[in-house]
């Protein structure tokens, strides 16, 4: 896992967790390849785990 830890800063436009839809706000974290924001460790982790399970749902289906 490779992430951007933002502390104590807010990002420029209104922004939500990708994976809670919280808005955020103070500090959160970004992912270092596709710069996608997430509200803390535990959304990042969670989507992370979650998104290969994911993927393979929807090649199935398809």
């Amino acid at each position: 896992m490779r992430f951007i830890l933002v502390n104590g800063r807010t990002p420029f436009r209104k922004t939500f967790c990708l994976w809670c839809c919280e808005e955020i706000c103070g500090g959160y974290l970004r992912d270092a390849k596709t710069l996608l924001p997430y509200c803390g460790y535990e959304c990042y982790a969670l989507h992370h785990e979650a998104a290969p399970l994911i993927e393979r749902r929807a090649q199935a289906a398809s």
